[in-house]
């Protein structure tokens, strides 16, 4: 993608970034990890230890356009966070067992 005529407008950006993540919480369920996509959306998913109060153990991080890139397959995990492209921090909170999510 380069280019304004490539980027969604911002309703379809965070409608596709509320979608995603919801899915990916349906397809991981638990409350061990949060992913936020600032300024879009959070979600709690992947099974273990639950967090209740505070910044949570297992965080991952991402601009909304990455994580598209990644719901989508156009991006591998291990690239995004070694191009520092996510932050992803804790045990549990590498997501590549759940990515993408749909492949286009």
């Amino acid at each position: 993608m380069s280019g304004e005529a490539d980027r969604p407008a911002r309703p379809e950006l965070a409608a596709a970034v509320r979608l995603s993540l919801r899915t990916l919480a349906q397809d991981a369920p638990g409350r061990s990890v949060e992913v936020r996509v600032p300024p879009f959306a959070a979600v709690q998913c992947v099974e273990g230890l639950r967090h209740t109060r505070g910044t949570p153990p297992n965080v991952v991080e991402t601009d909304p356009r990455t994580w598209l890139e990644l719901a989508t397959g156009r991006l591998e995990w291990t690239d995004a966070v070694r191009e520092g492209r996510v932050a992803a921090s804790g045990t549990r909170a590498d997501l590549s067992h759940w990515l993408p999510i749909v492949r286009l």
